[in-house]
Formats: C-alpha cells, structure tokens, sequence
C-alpha cells in the first residue's frame, strides 16, 4: 500500500495495493454511481426504511449524491489554514482523551430532511493531520451491525497496526516512513 497526498500534508489517503484508485476518490466515485448506490440500496432496503423512514429508492439515491457533492466540497476545498478537526470526530461517540493513531470518521453536519449516512474513516496522525482509510454509507446505530462496515472498520485497524508496526507515531514520523518507503 501507498499514501497519496490529498491537501498539503494535512490529508492523506490510502491506496491500498490492486486498487486503481486511493480510499478518497474510491468512496466518491462510489457515492456518485447510480448503479452502484442502487443496489447498495436494494441490499440494505429494510435498513433504510427501518432507520431513515425512506421508501422511494430514487431518494436515498439523490440524498446520497447530495450529500457526496457537499463533503467532496468540504474535503477538498479546505483552506490551508482551515482546521480538520471540525470535520473529523472520534470514531467512538464516547471517547473523551486524545490517543495515539486514533480512529475518526466525518460526516455532514446539520442535513435538512435526515441525518447523513454518509462517513468517512480516518487515523487522526496529529491534530488536523489525517490518512484515509475508507468511507461508507451507515444506515444502522453501529458499524458492527453490518458486513460492509465492519470491513470498515477492520480496514482502520490494519492501517493503524500497520503505521505503529513502522514506528510511525505521529506525523514527522508518518513523513519519514514516506520519504523512505
């Protein structure tokens, strides 16, 4: 696996190997494909309707394209003095100290109609310093009810075991763990 550069070594995603793309421009490229969404959604019908109270597919379609379009935008358009960690929140809604390589997700803030399902899954290196690892759409209360984001999760366990098994432990260490790779 690799780390492309995403915004001026504050962003940072995976391109795990056999991917044609990194975890970033894989999750939009998802979240913009009519098909893709349309059985994702077919799949996880009950889930949507029992959590969301969403019956029309065409909806939690355009939802999902909206709402793709909105944290591109607010992922890729960040300022250079913007701070990440308004965006980024720790993954566990309970956890109140800062850890080494911790596990975080974003998501919209503040949706008209229904909270966004939309996240997206980051190891925060240092405050406002992340790696990418994924993203999913999140119809149900915990990411173990479900195959595809449990994969999530255990994909930001291996990233996270994978940079502490290279001595990276913030992000000077994270650049020349790079830098040498």
């Amino acid at each position: 696996m690799t780390f492309d550069e995403i915004t001026e070594s504050r962003l940072w995603a995976v391109h795990y190997d056999n991917e044609e793309m990194n975890a970033l421009d894989t999750v939009f490229t998802q979240w913009n494909d009519t098909g893709y969404l349309l059985d994702f959604f077919r799949k996880n019908f009950d889930d949507l309707v029992s959590y969301f109270k969403i019956t029309k597919l065409e909806d939690a379609i355009y939802d999902t394209m909206e709402d793709s379009d909105a944290l591109e935008c607010l992922i890729l358009d960040i300022e250079p003095e913007a701070n990440l960690d308004e965006l980024f929140r720790p993954l566990e809604n309970s956890r109140t100290s800062e850890m080494m390589l911790s596990k975080e997700k974003a998501r919209l803030k503040n949706r008209p109609k229904h909270a966004s399902w939309l996240r997206i899954y980051a190891i925060k290196l240092n405050p406002g310093i992340y790696v990418i690892t994924g993203g999913a759409i999140k119809l149900t209360r915990t990411m173990q009810e479900r195959e595809h984001t449990l994969k999530e999760l255990e994909k930001m366990e291996k990233i996270r075991q994978y940079l502490v098994a290279n001595k990276v432990v913030d992000d000077d260490s994270f650049i020349d763990f790079i830098k040498e790779d």
